[in-house]
């Protein structure tokens, strides 16, 4: 019987050197992880496992996995393309801008799930404000009316884009609330039985465009209520 082929043995030194650990190579890291896997499947201990280190030494850098949340939104929305120049109205160049940040949310695998429950406040996110700031205020909107604004067309863009994120990952999109509109009993439900065929009119381009006009007139003509001091 022959002797088995001896093991070959590599030595350490000869595998590649790692990145140095940093907070931007933790964040980057785990957008890749959510990129293939998910929200779901983020953890410390996951970030850890493919930087090749262990789930103490994160925090050196980091607090919590909600600060890594925070960071990783911040760093995503690096991508949100601002309006220049100013050959468009005000108004066009705001609708441009948002639909630019729900594309950012929608293109990556879990992000729009992930503004929806976290709150980031980095250089990106503020950058985002001050542009949606700055184009409220060159519509004549007032200080008080414009921040204000800027929190509820945030909030709907982002939950459009969640909307949209899940049915591609459920794969089924809206088709059973559609099957659930046409089947509709006109006794039991007559107002949605009468009026099916405009509950199911309008693609989704033209219905986004028509709600943030919806949003913009009600910011621009609104009234806030009193806020005590």
């Amino acid at each position: 019987m022959k002797d088995a082929s001896p093991r070959e043995i590599v030595s350490r030194r000869s595998r590649p050197a790692k990145a140095p650990l940093s907070r931007d190579v933790i964040v980057s890291s785990a957008l890749e992880i959510v990129d293939r896997e998910g929200l779901a499947g983020l953890s410390l201990r996951r970030v850890a496992t493919a930087l090749d280190t262990g789930a103490a030494s994160l925090y050196v850098y980091l607090t919590n996995l909600d600060e890594l949340h925070a960071l990783m939104l911040d760093q995503a929305l690096s991508a949100v393309q601002l309006p220049k120049g100013r050959k468009l109205s005000w108004r066009k160049r705001l609708k441009a801008f948002l639909l630019s940040y729900l594309h950012v949310l929608y293109d990556r695998r879990g992000l729009a799930q992930l503004a929806l429950s976290t709150i980031s406040s980095g250089p990106h996110t503020l950058r985002i404000w001050e542009r949606l700031l700055g184009l409220l205020k060159e519509g004549g909107v007032d200080d008080a009316k414009a921040v204000w604004g800027v929190d509820l067309l945030t909030l709907y863009v982002t939950a459009v884009a969640a909307e949209k994120s899940n049915w591609r990952e459920s794969g089924e999109g809206p088709g059973r609330v559609k099957d659930a509109i046409l089947s509709a009993s006109g006794e039991e439900f007559p107002l949605v039985s009468a009026l099916k065929e405009a509950l199911l009119s309008g693609d989704a381009e033209v219905r986004l465009d028509w709600a943030l006009d919806v949003l913009i007139d009600g910011i621009v003509g609104g009234k806030l209520p009193r806020v005590g001091s």
